[in-house]
């Protein structure tokens, strides 16, 4: 499945995206079809489907995409007026592409009852 994952296939710099942030373990870019202003989405480089995946060695690297998803809605000037951060887990929770990936959405006043 990682073969034809389209965020293996970003990782590994076979298709475009705009980077906003990479290192070892992660990748951050805008959205292609962005719901706010800000949308960018923050993904880990190792493929796992969901949340259902994610092992208990895995603690560090959630932590690490909960820290990078502050610090670039502080680089983006929306970390004071808020902004939401989105986890869509399997299809019924919304998950589109089979890769664990968080959704950090803001600039612009959200609708409270989306939540």
């Amino acid at each position: 499945m990682a073969d034809e994952c389209i965020f293996c296939k970003i990782v590994r710099k076979e298709m475009p995206s705009q980077p906003i942030y990479e290192d070892h373990d992660l990748v951050a870019f805008p959205d292609i079809r962005p719901v706010a202003p800000v949308h960018v989405l923050i993904v880990p480089k190792e493929h796992m489907v969901n949340l259902n995946d994610v092992g208990k060695n895995d603690a560090g690297l959630l932590g690490k995409m909960l820290r990078l998803s502050a610090k670039i809605a502080n680089d983006k000037g929306i970390a004071e007026s808020g902004y939401r951060i989105v986890i869509n887990n399997g299809d019924d929770g919304g998950q589109i592409v089979p890769h664990l990936h968080l959704h950090l959405i803001g600039g612009k006043a959200l609708d409270p009852k989306m939540g």
